[in-house]
């Protein structure tokens, strides 16, 4: 992990500091690079079965029986019309995101806006434009940063696609969600939390709502709620992880 020192150094200069601390790869250590070739072949994939629409991996009864939704969305069925995710919160790919959100290592954003714009490659999702999960203002400002607003921009800078980072604002500053213990616990939490601007031309529109983790799906789903209410038609979340 990046020391004190250099967390807020990253924070002031951003990206700049890579060329004085070089990069060191998230996965083995090596120098270089901050996720380095062979460890990025080794990341853990979200591989089928998992819910076709939050992409939860199904296991047990559900997967047995072929089930294309898991429980939580077939009782709950969400506004969102999907969330992919190409990789589990695991391993390296967990140290990357934690690296970028905890330790502002900008490389990182970079990095993983590729592996999310190769996804697409694979995986097209529909997307007139491209929308960062935002956060509240103060705690962007406690962090420095949004790492989705830097995932966003790196995908919609490979995808060729607007990125609309100030469409939709979080107006309620809620408790994190790793404080809620149980899924109602966590719709409950981000309930009315975003509004779209005033303004905003969504009408039609296809967003992708970009984010570096999936838990539950609640919060990309509350977010694609208000922004369906302003007149998206549809709404898809991709995220670099998704959690077991």
């Amino acid at each position: 992990m990046a020391t004190t020192a250099t967390r807020l150094l990253r924070r002031l200069l951003g990206g700049a500091l890579d060329v004085v601390f070089p990069p060191r790869c998230v996965g083995c250590d090596r120098w270089g690079a901050a996720l380095c070739s062979s460890c990025r072949h080794g990341l853990p994939r979200l591989l089928p079965p998992f819910c076709a629409r939050c992409s939860e991996p199904l296991a047990g009864p559900s997967a047995e029986r072929g089930a294309s939704l898991c429980v939580r969305c077939r009782d709950h069925p969400l506004a969102i019309d999907g969330i992919r995710s190409p990789y589990l919160m695991e391993g390296a790919i967990r140290r990357a995101i934690l690296e970028l959100k905890y330790q502002g290592v900008a490389s990182l954003a970079v990095t993983l806006g590729r592996l999310l714009h190769d996804y697409l490659e694979a995986h097209p999702l529909p997307a007139d434009v491209i929308v960062p999960l935002p956060l509240h203002s103060r705690r962007q400002r406690r962090r420095g940063f949004n790492q989705a607003a830097l995932l966003a921009k790196e995908v919609g800078r490979l995808r060729h696609r607007p990125v609309g980072a100030d469409l939709i604002v979080r107006v309620r500053n809620s408790p994190s969600q790793a404080q809620a213990a149980t899924a109602e616990e966590r719709r409950a939490n981000v309930k009315g939390a975003f509004q779209v601007r005033e303004g905003a031309a969504l009408g039609g529109k296809r967003v992708l709502l970009v984010d570096d983790v999936c838990t539950t799906g609640a919060t990309l789903d509350a977010c694609a709620r208000a922004l369906k209410e302003a007149g998206a038609a549809e709404v898809w979340g991709l995220t670099v992880a998704r959690e077991r």
